[in-house]
C-alpha cells in the first residue's frame, strides 16, 4: 500500500541550507487564495498562477522563452506539514487538447532562454564595398554570423531559473516554485488551460487564466 508523503509529525525536521546555485523556489505566498486559482487535494491546497512565456526576477525585465510556459505553484498544508513534492506530479491542458502536457524539467529551458535587458552588437560596416568576387568563398551578401549572450550572462538567467524552480523531494510546506511545459504558441492564443496536480496527496484540477 502506497504511503501518503504529506502528513504532520510532531517535530518539523528543517531542511538543510543550500548551496547558492541550488533549486530554492520563491517564497510562498501568504495564502493559497492569493494565486490566480487555487483547489484541494487531501489536507494538501494548491496555488497556481500563469506567467506566459516569463521568467520573473528581482530586478530589470523578465527572463523569456518562446518554447515554453511557466507556472507558478504554491503548496501549502497543515502545520508542520511535509511533502514529497515533483515536478512530474503536474501536467497542463492547453486549448481542450486531448492528451495533457506532462511538466519539464528546468533544465530543459536553458537552451530557449532570452534576456530582453541585452541587445546584440550592431555589426560593424564592411571596409570595402567594390564588389570584389570572392569565388564563392564568402561575401557581402552572406548572412552575418550568429550572435549569442555572452558565456556569463547565459550562465547567470540559468542559475536564476535553477533557483526560482520548484524544490523537490520531501521538503517542509509551505513552498512554492515554477514548473515549465513546452509550448511554442502565442499567449494569445490560448483560450482554455487546466492545470493538474496528481501526487502523494491526491488530485485537483485547477483552471487557470492565460
Amino acid at each position: 500500500m502506497a504511503v501518503v508523503a504529506l502528513c504532520a509529525p510532531s517535530q518539523r525536521i528543517p531542511d538543510k541550507d543550500a548551496p547558492a546555485n541550488e533549486v530554492k523556489g520563491v517564497p510562498p505566498r501568504a495564502t493559497a487564495g492569493d494565486y490566480q486559482a487555487h483547489g484541494a487535494a487531501g489536507t494538501l491546497t494548491v496555488g497556481a498562477e500563469f506567467l506566459g512565456h516569463s521568467i520573473p526576477r528581482p530586478t530589470g525585465s523578465p527572463i523569456t522563452t518562446d518554447e515554453y510556459v511557466v507556472v507558478e505553484i504554491g503548496l501549502f498544508g497543515p502545520p508542520e506539514a511535509r511533502l514529497k513534492i515533483s515536478a512530474e506530479d503536474f501536467s497542463l491542458r492547453i486549448n481542450d487538447k486531448k492528451a495533457p502536457t506532462p511538466s519539464q524539467p528546468f533544465g530543459m529551458v536553458f537552451r530557449s532562454l532570452k534576456d530582453p535587458d541585452w541587445s546584440p552588437p550592431v555589426p560593424a560596416e564592411p571596409k570595402s564595398k567594390t564588389g570584389i568576387n570572392t569565388g564563392g568563398q564568402g561575401g557581402q551578401g552572406d548572412a552575418p554570423a550568429p550572435v549569442h549572450m555572452p558565456f556569463e550572462l547565459q550562465r547567470a538567467i540559468q542559475q536564476h531559473v535553477r533557483k526560482v524552480a520548484i524544490a523537490e523531494g520531501d521538503r517542509a510546506l509551505p513552498q512554492a516554485g515554477f514548473i515549465f511545459f513546452p509550448y511554442r504558441g502565442k499567449v494569445e492564443s490560448i483560450h482554455s488551460m487546466e492545470l493538474t496536480y496528481a501526487g502523494p496527496a491526491g488530485k485537483v484540477m485547477l483552471t487557470l487564466e492565460p
